[in-house]
């Protein structure tokens, strides 16, 4: 069985983002990019089936600058046996995404396609669900256990209410959650063995795509500070706030 598992270069969890003065976008001058968490995960449990031996190969691919070569680097280093990075300087958007991963599918074919549920800098949680739809594959999102038998995939999901458990036909799209696994740490000598695994590159152009935007970003804003809180004498007095001021009773 081959698994695909796409990945993205975002800014890291631990960063504090600022906003370019002009406000036209985020400042990325400087600040160190990572794996988007939610595909680290991904990539965690690519790696376990391929432990179990439920999994042949691992192919990672990611869509973005040259420099998101570190970010498949770090697959190939968790244990993804070859990667591909699609080349794009500009903001891809998540049809767009989808686009070059369905013609990514298509030329590699593999039986499992599992993405993060989302990207931490524009938390669209969008590209699962469009490429399910392009392929007109079974989907299964915001996975937080995925069990592989019999051209199978039993993937039990949190919902609103709890837990729903769904039997996809192979091949299917899987996004994962957080509670899915906990990902390793590249150790040392694999991120060395990681420089000489194949990394191919491609552009949209090899799969006829076109990524250019479809949306403007209008003005970007860092949140509203928040206000200082204030000390109330009586339950009485905290009531009277929460239904007046606060409006929230």
């Amino acid at each position: 069985m081959k698994i695909l598992v796409a990945v993205k270069r975002v800014v890291d969890y631990n960063v504090k983002i600022r906003v370019k003065p002009d406000g036209t976008g985020v400042d990325l001058a400087n600040v160190k990019m990572s794996m988007n968490p939610f595909d680290e995960i991904a990539v965690e449990e690519a790696i376990r089936m391929k432990e179990k031996g439920v999994a042949t190969e691992i192919v990672a691919v990611s869509i973005g600058p040259q420099q998101a070569q570190e970010t498949l680097r770090t697959a190939l280093a968790m244990g993804a046996d070859r990667g591909i990075l699609i080349k794009t300087d500009g903001v891809t958007e998540p049809l767009a995404v989808a686009k070059l991963l369905k013609g990514v599918v298509e030329a590699e074919k593999p039986d499992l396609v599992i993405l993060g549920k989302q990207a931490i800098d524009d938390d669209c949680n969008q590209t699962g669900q469009m490429l399910a739809a392009l392929l007109g594959w079974s989907q299964g999102t915001f996975a937080n256990k995925i069990e592989l038998a019999d051209g199978k995939a039993t993937v039990t999901r949190e919902v609103d209410g709890g837990l729903q458990t769904l039997d996809l036909t192979l091949p299917a799209i899987v996004t994962t959650d957080l509670r899915l696994n906990e990902p390793r740490y590249a150790s040392l000598p694999n991120i060395m063995k990681a420089k000489k695994k194949p990394l191919e590159e491609k552009t949209p152009a090899d799969f006829g795509v076109d990524v250019s935007p479809r949306l403007t970003v209008v003005k970007t804003v860092e949140p509203a500070k928040r206000g200082a809180g204030v000390k109330v004498a009586s339950v009485d007095e905290l009531i009277a706030k929460l239904k007046n001021e606060a409006g929230v009773l």
